[in-house]
């Protein structure tokens, strides 16, 4: 078990936690180049200018110096340039929208968040699932997100990148993990009485256990239709896991477009 395990950030198990884990550690580090000398100098200034030294220069008119008024802007200038460009480049590079590069092909999830629950809809395999998202480690997952509710957001800490879930909007991430395990999903955007409990779990498995998951997914005879999905849509808390082996293909665009539709309609009664 990692010395980190408890601390799903510091414990990235994808190439996109890793490369954010970097930017969190080194943008820390730039940082402590200012925290540790001021820490530092604190005590010793106050050893040092204590009662009871009598060595200590005493200078009761002294009011500048050049030498530290150009650390004391140089250096934290400096800081934020580094920390400027790490941003920029990392800003780039981990963009959720660029794909994964792999010889694999991505599988594509459709994911709607609802109170307080999430639904992951694979539209190439034509099943679905509640509160629970499977694939295989190795292979990219493309998300395509929307909310048939308030706004929300998607996090799994040791996959990284947090992407926000709007009503009538459509938002996208990609996501790999390099070794199978069980990873916790989450909201990270608070959404009401049930937002604690709004978790899900990421199952990262070898490709033999992602085909019986989804043989098992499909052998439950349940279907993700229309009805179905509005029955989804009502307020629940502590939802428990639930599959569908076959799917209405337009269920995810039915939740994309009928909130589009409804903020249509409110603007217009404005």
């Amino acid at each position: 078990m990692s010395l980190f395990s408890h601390f799903a950030l510091l414990d990235p198990k994808g190439p996109i936690g890793a490369e954010e884990l970097n930017i969190i550690l080194l943008a820390t580090g730039l940082m402590l180049i200012v925290v540790l000398p001021v820490i530092g100098m604190t005590f010793a200034f106050a050893w040092r200018y204590r009662a009871s030294n009598k060595k200590a220069e005493y200078k009761p008119d002294w009011e500048h110096s050049n030498a530290i008024e150009a650390v004391v802007w140089i250096v934290p200038c400096l800081i934020i340039v580094a920390l400027g460009l790490v941003t920029w480049t990392s800003t780039h590079k981990l963009d959720p929208y660029r794909p994964i590069a792999s010889d694999k092909a991505a599988i594509e999830v459709e994911v709607v968040s609802l109170d307080w629950k999430w639904l992951f809809i694979y539209p190439d395999l034509k099943i679905a699932s509640v509160n629970e998202l499977a694939f295989p480690a190795g292979t990219p997952v493309h998300f395509r997100m929307t909310s048939g509710s308030v706004m929300n957001s998607l996090f799994v800490p040791q996959l990284g990148t947090m992407v926000y879930t709007m009503a009538g909007m459509q938002t996208q991430l990609s996501l790999v993990a390099d070794q199978a395990g069980a990873f916790e999903g989450m909201s990270s955007n608070f959404s009401g009485d049930g937002f604690s409990d709004m978790k899900f779990v990421a199952r990262s498995m070898g490709e033999d256990d992602f085909q019986s998951w989804v043989e098992h997914a499909r052998s439950t005879g349940a279907v993700l239709s229309s009805g179905v999905y509005h029955e989804l849509e009502k307020p629940s808390e502590k939802v428990a896991v639930a599959y569908y082996g076959d799917i209405d293909p337009m269920v995810f665009h039915e939740a994309l477009g009928m909130m589009a539709m409804s903020h249509e309609t409110a603007e217009k009664g404005m």
